[in-house]
Formats: C-alpha cells, structure tokens, sequence
C-alpha cells in the first residue's frame, strides 16, 4: 500500500466523525427554537413550539389563563391579586420595561423562561449565566446535598430544565437552586423563578419525562397566570413619572390615552376561562399579523423533517465518495476507440487486482478454459464434471482427481495462488491443444470399377 493510501486511511475516519459530530450539533441547534420565533410559546399557537396544550391543561385544573399583549397591562393586570405572570419570552421585552419585574406586588410569582444576562441585571435579580448545553438535559429536581424546596415541582420526578445553569452573585443562601442550577428561585413577598430551557412549556416536548406535571405545578400555585405573549420586540413604555421609584401605577389616563382603540375594543387582556378559549386574537400563526399571508413550503414541514433530510443527503454523499463510483449498477459501454488485445487484459487484470477480486478473476479463467477443452474434446458445454476431468487427464498424463480441483476447486486465497492457477490452467489448455484428441478418420470405402461407356474397346 502507498504511502498516500496509508496517509488517507488514517485521516479520513476522525474527518467523517468531526462531520457527523458538527452535523449533530447543528441539527440540535436548527431544533431548539428562538424566543423570538411566531408564536413562540404562544397559549393559542398550537403548533410544536406553541404553549396551546399547556394552557388547556391550567384551565382542566380550573386555573384563570389572562393572554396579555402589552407589557404594561400585564404588569397591571398582577395588582388585584395573586397572580403568576408568565415571561416565556424575556429577550422581548423592552430595556426601559424590566425594570418595573422587581416593581411587583405582594402575593406575585414571576416566571422568566431562560432570560437573557441583560435582563436579570435589569431586573436586579442576584443571578448569572452559568453554563449552557446545546441541548436542554432532563435532571432531578433534588441535589445530592440539599433537596428542591419547591414543593408543587417536586411531584415531578424528573424535567427537561437543564439547558441553561444560573449561580448567584451574592449569598449563596438568598437563592434557592433545583435541577442542578436550571431552576432558579429568589424567595420574597413578591418570588421570582428563572427557568432555563423552554421545554417543558412546548407543545412538542410536554409530553416527555415529567414537563407537563413541572409547567403545570409551577405556574398553577395562585389559581391565576397572566400569561404575557408578545409577537415581536415590545414598544416602548410610556414616559416615567418624576418619581420612578415609586410603585406601579394604577390604571390612569396615560395608559387609556396610550391603549389603541381597537384593542380597547376587542378586549386587548383577553381572559380564558377555565377549559376555556382566549377571546384576544392570535399572536401565533394564524393571527391577525399573519393573516392572508402564504404558507411556504419551508414553515409547512417541522425543522427535524429539514434535518433529517439534510443528513440523508450527506450519508449519501459520504457513501458516494467513499466508494469512488457512480450511483448504480455497472452499464456495459461499447469502446470508442479500438484497443490492442494485450492492453485490454493488461487494464482489466489490474482493476480486478485493485478490486481484489480474486474469486471474480479465477472464475472467468476456468470458465474461458473449461469453454476451450470441451469443444477440444468434443464434449457438450453442460458434461459433467467428472467426466469432463476425466477426459481431459487421458489427454495430458494428468491425474483426473488433479484436473477435478483446477478446473472446479475453490477460489484461491492469495495473489500468488492466483497467479499459480493462471498457469496450471493456461498448461492444461496448451497439452490439450498438442494432445491426440482428435477424432478417428473413418474407415476407407473401396474403390469400384468405372462402368464402361459405349464404344470402348477394353
């Protein structure tokens, strides 16, 4: 073997496993949708990525589901009670709104589904990114020093929360941690929890290991979740009062001179009523901004059917080059140019060498041989083999039993055994050509007298 085959043997298997290892990793991430995806998370949005199934489960357990759309009204909406006000997606909220989440009142639970660095310092939550897996890992709620202290996600053997981790920044007992840091929660009159992956919530992964018991339990504790769903990055806030510290305003002209008449209308807090369907329109596909658009063909099928399509054509690529031929069945082509006889068995036994198709090789030459010794003498191509030996031995001096295994024995095993057989063989075709098999001249008829013609005087 050359120093260049050698030299590929040994680079290319660790290049086809860093391919498959970055096409994994890449189909992970095409997977895991964003905060900012249509519908992400939506209560309405019913498809992979939607939080539909999640929000029909709350309202069976006779939980209040309210569907906001503004990040102010949902703020508002958490005063005239216990409430849970679910964030699922934090990334979109507005810099200049984060900061009224540390502004709640007493009796709130806040829910932020994997948010960004920017706001939990925004929000002045005591927290930092951790670590973050490509994928969210299913773990136990309970450490192995100290057990979760959540005691409505305990029922929950086991989630997939672990994507991203969070740590303190200050005191490490201001902060209680379950799932092995992907659940964060900042105890007080007003509570804040920090999860870190989104699927627990989606309609696509609710149904693995434990997620549904762990959304529900964590966002049912109130009896009422104000569930903000935002299509886009949100707006702007109205301008602060002098006094910013202060707490939430009320309800107030500003907010209603702020508010559009047609969400005023159509009731821009949509309530779900236990079991119930939202009354606001969609945020998800489906709604009022998608409507009259085309569905195309890219959002008709789900993202793992893209993956997996993806790989199939890069399997089949890595087989096509591995392989070094065309897709198909060898499709026998006339010659377009005349070639020397010699050249022709030359090309054709080195690529049965470089094929190493010995047992291809030794077939062909005994059934070229076996074709020549039949009509030599002169017996039927479907003879029987022992008979055929046997008649070839009376022309040679071979031993019957030795032709038997050259002409019908089994492939050989080495290039050398072979080459071997190539010249047994081509012996025995040459002592068969030379040999007296010839057929027996039949006996001579005598001759006769000629009759004799009129006239002749003999």
């Amino acid at each position: 073997m050359s120093t260049r085959g050698r030299r590929h043997r040994i680079i290319v298997p660790p290049l086809v496993g860093l391919l498959l290892i970055a096409v994994t990793l890449v189909t992970g991430e095409i997977d895991q949708p964003d905060q900012t995806d249509r519908g992400f998370l939506s209560p309405v949005a019913s498809g992979d990525h939607g939080g539909s199934r999640l929000a029909a489960n709350l309202g069976e357990r006779g939980v209040l589901v309210q569907r906001e759309t503004d990040t102010v009204r949902a703020l508002l909406a958490t005063r005239p009670g216990p409430a849970t006000l679910f964030v699922p997606a934090p990334e979109l909220l507005h810099p200049r709104t984060v900061s009224y989440l540390g502004l709640l009142p007493g009796g709130t639970r806040l829910v932020l589904v994997d948010p960004p660095r920017r706001v939990l310092a925004a929000a002045g939550l005591p927290l930092r990114p951790a670590g973050r897996r490509w994928a969210a890992q299913a773990v136990s709620p309970h450490g192995v020093d100290r057990p979760c202290p959540l005691a409505e996600v305990s029922p929950a053997a086991t989630a997939a929360v672990a994507r991203q981790r969070y740590a303190p920044t200050g005191a490490p007992d201001s902060v209680d941690l379950c799932y092995g840091g992907g659940l964060a929660r900042l105890p007080g009159a007003a509570e804040s929890v920090v999860v870190g992956a989104s699927d627990p919530f989606r309609n696509g992964r609710i149904d693995e290991w434990d997620n549904l018991a762990f959304a529900t339990g964590l966002l049912a504790t109130s009896g009422r979740v104000i569930w903000l769903d935002l299509d886009g990055p949100a707006p702007p806030p109205p301008e602060p009062s002098p006094a910013p510290t202060r707490p939430l305003p009320d309800r107030d002209a500003d907010l209603d001179e702020r508010a559009d008449p047609e969400d005023a209308d159509s009731g821009g807090n949509g309530e779900t009523a236990p079991g119930g369907r939202p009354d606001g329109e969609a945020s998800g596909p489906g709604g009022r901004a998608s409507a009259g658009e085309p569905n195309p063909l890219w959002s008709a099928f789900p993202a793992w059917f893209w993956a997996l399509l993806l790989q199939l054509g890069l399997a089949a690529l890595l087989v096509a080059i591995g392989r070094a031929r065309r897709l198909g069945p060898p499709t026998p082509e006339p010659l377009p140019v005349s070639v020397p006889a010699a050249e022709t068995v030359l090309g054709r036994g080195r690529l049965y060498q470089r094929a190493r198709a010995r047992e291809s090789t030794a077939r062909v030459l005994r059934t070229a041989t076996l074709a020549r010794l039949a009509r030599r003498v002169h017996l039927p191509a479907e003879a029987p083999p022992a008979t055929l030996a046997a008649t070839v031995a009376a022309g040679t001096g071979d031993r019957p039993d030795a032709i038997h295994e050259l002409l019908y024995g089994d492939a050989p095993r080495t290039d050398r055994d072979l080459l071997e057989l190539a010249g047994d063989l081509d012996r025995v075709a040459r002592a068969g050509e030379s040999g007296p098999a010839q057929p027996v001249n039949p006996p001579a008829q005598p001759r006769l007298p000629k009759p004799r013609s009129e006239g002749d005087s003999r």
